[in-house]
């Protein structure tokens, strides 16, 4: 059975749960990190030298870490036809890995901002910081709300086309945290929507929807 080793409130461990999910994959969730601990220890270390989560352990005893990744290897290995969370063909994978990436290197450093700001530690929240990031994240999420509108126009609802495939993941869980936080939001109106699609699938509410901590 897959090891999926990580604490359920890190918005990196509910991708790689959420996409385990979707592919109806068994697996032992098994928290470590953050207050839980456990991820400094010489075993998880040799898993993964970052001490980070997500990890996850295959039935052999590799591990992969790297939440992205981790996603595109479970997608690659168990959707292999490509039905799924997967895409056969590398010019429609390329648009879902690009918004993959684009969580990582665009949205997710303002949205770390505001968690942190909002969530994890308001005593000692950085309001300019916060206020730059407010801004920052309106701009990048108004960046994907056209381009689902101009998807939706070509009957696609989500970022690569008529399903939801990798490239929905690591933005889809970063935006049910920027709908909770007490700020001020432009009307996204297709990006609402995509948000109203993730929230009908049993593995986002499972695993992305529960209150942030």
């Amino acid at each position: 059975m897959l090891k999926i080793w990580g604490r359920a409130s890190s918005v990196n461990v509910q991708k790689v749960l959420w996409a385990a999910d979707e592919l109806g994959l068994r697996y032992e969730h098994i928290t470590v990190g953050g207050k839980y601990g456990g991820n400094d220890t010489p075993d998880y270390r040799a898993m993964n030298p970052n001490g980070l989560v997500p990890v996850l352990q295959e039935s052999d005893g590799s591990a992969h870490w790297e939440s992205n990744s981790v996603v595109r290897y479970l997608a690659a290995r168990y959707d292999a036809e490509g039905r799924g969370l997967w895409l056969a063909d590398p010019a429609a994978r390329s648009q879902a890995d690009r918004w993959m990436d684009w969580a990582s290197s665009l949205i997710g450093e303002p949205m770390r901002a505001l968690f942190w700001g909002f969530v994890r530690d308001p005593v000692h929240a950085d309001l300019n910081a916060m206020a730059k990031a407010e801004t920052q994240a309106a701009d990048y999420w108004g960046r994907l709300d056209a381009h689902l509108t101009a998807n939706m126009e070509k009957g696609r609802p989500f970022v690569a086309g008529d399903r939801l495939t990798i490239g929905d993941i690591p933005a889809a869980c970063f935006l049910q945290r920027w709908l909770n936080f007490p700020i001020t939001r432009p009307h996204l109106p297709h990006l609402l929507a995509w948000h109203a699609r993730m929230t009908a699938r049993p593995g986002y509410q499972a695993h992305v929807m529960p209150p942030m901590e």
